[in-house]
């Protein structure tokens, strides 16, 4: 525990482990600590939940042992994504099947709005993996291009964006028709070849741009915000308008190795996926859970099935099979943390009453 002094003032104490005050100190209700999950965690963040007394991914840190927390900050003027693949030389031979791609449904499989049949080939494509022509209706790679077609240092996806996901610059090593549209990250998915060659996973790194001030020529400063190794059998929660449920995920035989979880109110959390369109490029998976949040007695929830980030970990990694023992006191321990925080609140409208 420690006890911070600030301008003579005496501080409560707080414990460096979950960042809680003494007095409602989570780490002696978890009765075991670290523990080895199978499926490994990835949360992103948002800056402004870190410190927020009811953030449940304290509980997390405490709990799981493979687990990753990124701090993820809202645009505020630009940010610069540079991907780059864990397996350079996968998906630049020619299209495989991916698994989750596949809809196993008369031995046919849908990628791309293409019918693909038993050879993996789209149906106009001539029996070739790669032609220079403009033949190809489905895709084909840029004529001489290679992994480190960009920039020279392997970064397959270069992208731009503003404020609130707005996209000023996309570049990427694979041909995709955008049917005379502005470049999306949606659009990228849509070439079997990018699909193949990121489901080996990837490296993405954010750069935060700002303006330097006092320059009447526009100068932009970048630094690295955060570097996530995303990789192979990623998802992520999040309950979009494609996202499948985890019968149809496993359906597909789709081995989930990697879950990463938005951390943040129901706002924060649309901000982090807006402003992050790499999400994009990973297969996304819902809850179908008809519960309430134990959140709702003391926090805002938008409807039934919104989940708190801890309850929505848990939750998942027991409907993806995960087998580890101990998963439940974690709910427990949030479940304790919200009665704290009610009991809390109800001492202080009862001192303001006697007052």
């Amino acid at each position: 525990m420690s006890a911070a002094q600030s301008d003579g003032k005496p501080k409560r104490p707080i414990c460096t482990s979950c960042s809680k005050p003494a007095r409602v100190c989570l780490c002696s209700r978890i009765r075991t600590r670290n523990l080895d999950n199978s499926i490994s965690v990835t949360i992103l963040q948002h800056s402004l939940e870190r410190n927020h007394p009811l953030n449940s991914t304290r509980i997390a840190k405490l709990g799981l042992k493979n687990l990753n927390v990124v701090t993820v900050f809202e645009v505020d003027f630009e940010a610069r994504f540079e991907i780059r693949l864990l397996e350079p030389g996968l998906g630049l031979i020619g299209p495989e099947s991916s698994g989750f791609d596949q809809v196993r449904e008369k031995g046919i499989t849908q990628k791309a709005g293409f019918e693909v049949k038993g050879d993996g080939k789209c149906q106009d494509e001539k029996i070739r993996d790669l032609i220079d022509e403009n033949e190809n209706p489905c895709e084909k790679l840029d004529k001489g291009s290679h992994v480190d077609a960009i920039n020279g240092e392997g970064v397959v996806i270069n992208a731009t964006m503003i404020k609130y996901g707005a996209v000023s610059h996309l570049s990427h090593i694979w041909k995709v028709d955008t049917h005379g549209k502005k470049p999306k990250f949606e659009h990228i998915v849509t070439s079997t070849m990018a699909k193949e060659a990121l489901r080996g996973g990837f490296v993405v790194k954010k750069l935060e741009r700002k303006k330097l001030e006092g320059n009447m020529e526009l100068e932009v400063e970048e630094s690295e915000e955060f570097e996530i190794k995303v990789p192979q059998g990623s998802v992520l929660l999040f309950p979009s308008q494609n996202a499948i449920g985890v019968d149809e995920l496993k359906s597909m035989h789709f081995e989930v190795k990697n879950l990463i979880v938005l951390d943040g109110t129901w706002s924060k959390a649309g901000r982090v996926y807006n402003e992050n369109p790499w999400l994009k490029l990973l297969p996304h998976l819902r809850l179908d859970l008809d519960r309430m949040s134990l959140y709702s007695e003391i926090r805002s929830q938008p409807k039934v099935g919104c989940l708190s980030t801890i309850e929505s970990i848990v939750y998942s990694l027991k409907a993806l099979g995960e087998k580890v023992d101990g998963l439940e006191n974690l709910l427990d321990v949030f479940e304790s943390m919200v009665g704290d925080q009610r009991r809390l609140k109800d001492e202080r409208l009862s001192k303001r009453t006697k007052d």
